[in-house]
């Protein structure tokens, strides 16, 4: 090794000393777990809306919370099975109250010309369709990550792949859902090719006048992928104007995203980054590696980390009920949270087997958690 080539190996070894100190150093709190019967009613439905994955949630006003889904189920329960069904790949929900004793879900999708159900939001491109991601609500209206999917095949429920990345923008989302004007604008920090996935949107933190910006970088081999978090933020006013965004590299907000710093390792592509106030904490919650009956969470004193050891959270048991199912979609609703020490967690139950998805109506809808932190 070349004398400067040695050089800079120590100064990386330096700079990152003091981070993994201070991870070293973060205690573990105490953490208990429920489950929210009362919430997971709010979402089971027999006609309709019968069930979704996805499940991000913004609020739009003290009292009213959005919640926006990925491919969705309509049409009836019977026997707990879907019957008479059809699926959409995307919709959305209004939720009336906080507290579930007085709340009521309003539910919207789209229809076609000849009246049948359809997705709420949907791209340019016939063939292809948008998974609605995290969100934000500012002066200028209501913003939305969209992801685009197109199907590889017709076959395995794993036969799709992302092309596109782009945003969305409800100038007026105070109205009913049914008159909502969208602009969209296709994000241009985004790779999509057979190595390398990067896109942004995964999560939203709204901090101090800035809008953190949480997305995935996933390097794919024949045998493996890896996700990684990355980080980019812009003034909250200028959420929609790319040349403002910057990126988290290293120490620095650097205006190129390809130097932006892989934060931690493991992620999923959705998850939910928030503060805790009773930890006084930044807290990470997604599925771990993205498919997983572990429900994790890494912690943090900055939002740009260091973020700490995965600590386990939960297990879900529907991945005991049969071989072929799994679980995903994990994220924290600090919104909809009522106490300080609280986080409500949601995540989807899935099945490799469609079949079994029809005839399970238990399965593909959001489940929920409350978690409470003792530090």
């Amino acid at each position: 090794m070349k004398r400067t080539d040695k050089i800079n190996c120590l100064l990386r070894i330096l700079w990152l000393l003091p981070l993994f100190l201070a991870v070293a150093c973060m205690p573990r709190p105490d953490i208990s777990v429920e489950v929210l019967p009362e919430y997971e009613a709010l979402f089971q439905k027999e006609n309709g809306w019968t069930g979704a994955d996805g499940a991000y949630s913004i609020m739009l006003s003290s009292n009213k919370i959005l919640w926006v889904f990925g491919d969705t189920w309509i049409g009836q329960i019977k026997d707990g099975q879907h019957v008479n069904a059809v699926i959409v790949n995307n919709s959305i929900a209004l939720q009336y109250g906080k507290r579930t004793a007085n709340s009521s879900v309003e539910f919207y999708y789209g229809q076609t010309a000849e009246g049948k159900p359809a997705a709420f939001l949907r791209p340019p491109l016939d063939h292809s369709w948008f998974w609605i991601y995290d969100g934000a609500i500012t002066a200028k209206g209501l913003f939305l990550f969209l992801i685009q999917i197109e199907r590889t095949d017709e076959v395995s429920v794993f036969g799709f792949k992302i092309i596109g990345s782009w945003l969305g923008h409800v100038v007026n989302p105070e109205e009913p859902p049914t008159t909502w004007h969208l602009d969209i604008q296709k994000i241009p920090w985004a790779t999509f090719s057979a190595t390398r996935i990067t896109f942004f949107g995964s999560a939203l933190l709204n901090l101090s006048g800035f809008i953190y910006i949480y997305g995935i970088t996933e390097d794919i081999g024949d045998d493996f992928h890896r996700k990684y978090m990355i980080l980019a933020r812009v003034p909250e006013a200028r959420l929609g104007d790319f040349n403002q965004w910057r990126f988290f590299a290293k120490d620095r907000w650097s205006s190129d995203y390809s130097e932006a710093t892989r934060l931690c390792e493991n992620m999923a592509n959705e998850y939910s980054v928030s503060y805790q106030p009773a930890l006084k904490k930044y807290v990470v919650v997604y599925s771990e590696n993205g498919i997983s009956e572990k429900i994790v969470a890494r912690l943090a004193s900055k939002p740009s980390g260091p973020w700490s050891e995965p600590l386990l959270l939960y297990r879900c048991p529907e991945a005991s009920w049969h071989e072929d199912i799994f679980c995903y979609a994990a994220k924290a609703h600090a919104d909809i949270s009522l106490t300080a020490d609280e986080l409500i967690i949601t995540y989807v139950a899935n099945s490799k087997d469609f079949r079994q998805i029809a005839e399970d109506a238990r399965l593909y809808r959001p489940r929920f958690l409350r978690i409470k932190f003792k530090n």
